[in-house]
């Protein structure tokens, strides 16, 4: 395995794995050791052909403190704006010689084709509505920091399920390693083909997508991604489906509450509630830099650099 395009491709060991090597990270950076040499000598690009801030800072400086040289790609500026195809983005890509290719593109499988065509280790970073594998491992880290473990938990993911990746990621993760899984969103938003995503069981109604989960994860509705009317307002939305006290009471009483970012306060999660104590947001922002220096450690491992 040389690249990291999706969950499917990590076993139930190799999650742990990276993991480990995430926790390590994180042992070692709270003793203040918080350079390493791990990609001396190697090259990050970081092409990133949808706007991220997150995701792509997290990227970059995990490389960085891994002592790799990394280079940005900024979409605005890209040939790609000016008329150029997939397949010349990846000829450009392969001439520059990197080590690792952490490639986010509105295309879905667009790091898949790169992949095939590229020696270079590509990790996808989002891929239209496809799949974040990096995202799904952030998640299940955070969560197993909190709980202890994740097997026969009961998570419920609640939103704008049909266009998200992080939920096509977070499912399949969390089934590997054992839990439930509950979709909410409006009918509207919940995909036709929905039972194939590997969901146990799918509603339109929160207060019952809600009752008693350990872990509820909210997404962020994606109006640029939205060519068409989903739901009447913004308003309307967050009194049908957003968080507000009441409905977190409904949750166990030691259960979570997780948003991949950014959040719309307000609408997904009521404002007080975002970084309330029974929210892990900030500790999923902070896990993604160990998660991502851990992917960069894994893929180096399995090929043997």
């Amino acid at each position: 395995m040389k690249d990291l395009l999706s969950i499917n491709q990590l076993s139930e060991e190799d999650i742990t794995h990276i993991y480990e090597i995430a926790k390590d990270y994180k042992k070692k950076y709270k003793n203040n050791q918080k350079k390493f040499t791990d990609l001396k000598g190697y090259s990050v690009l970081l092409p990133f052909f949808e706007n991220s801030t997150r995701t792509r800072t997290s990227f970059e400086l995990a490389g960085k403190i891994l002592s790799a040289d990394t280079i940005n790609i900024n979409s605005s500026q890209s040939s790609v704006k000016k008329g150029e195809n997939l397949y010349d983005t990846i000829k450009t890509l392969e001439a520059m010689n990197s080590d690792f290719i952490v490639i986010r593109h509105y295309m879905s499988g667009a790091p898949h084709i790169v992949a095939k065509e590229i020696k270079s280790r590509i990790i996808n970073a989002g891929d239209g509505m496809n799949e974040h594998p990096s995202q799904a491992l952030i998640d299940g880290f955070t969560i197993l920091e909190e709980k202890g473990e994740i097997k026969n938990l009961k998570i419920v993911i609640i939103g704008d399920i049909l266009h998200s990746r992080v939920a096509r990621s977070d499912i399949k993760l969390f089934k590997k390693l054992g839990a439930e899984v509950t979709l909410c969103a409006p009918i509207t938003m919940i995909p036709r083909y929905a039972q194939t995503l590997g969901a146990d069981y799918i509603t339109t109604n929160i207060e019952d997508a809600l009752k008693d989960k350990d872990v509820a994860i909210f997404l962020r509705i994606q109006l640029e991604r939205q060519s068409k009317v989903y739901f009447t307002s913004l308003n309307e939305y967050s009194i049908k489906y957003g968080l507000n006290q009441e409905r977190l009471n409904l949750l166990k009483e030691d259960a979570v509450i997780m948003h991949p970012g950014p959040v719309n306060r307000g609408i997904e999660i009521q404002s007080e509630l975002v970084y309330g104590n029974r929210s892990l947001i900030l500790e999923q922002v902070e896990n993604g830099l160990f998660i991502r220096k851990a992917i960069y450690k894994f893929l180096l491992e399995k090929t043997g650099g």
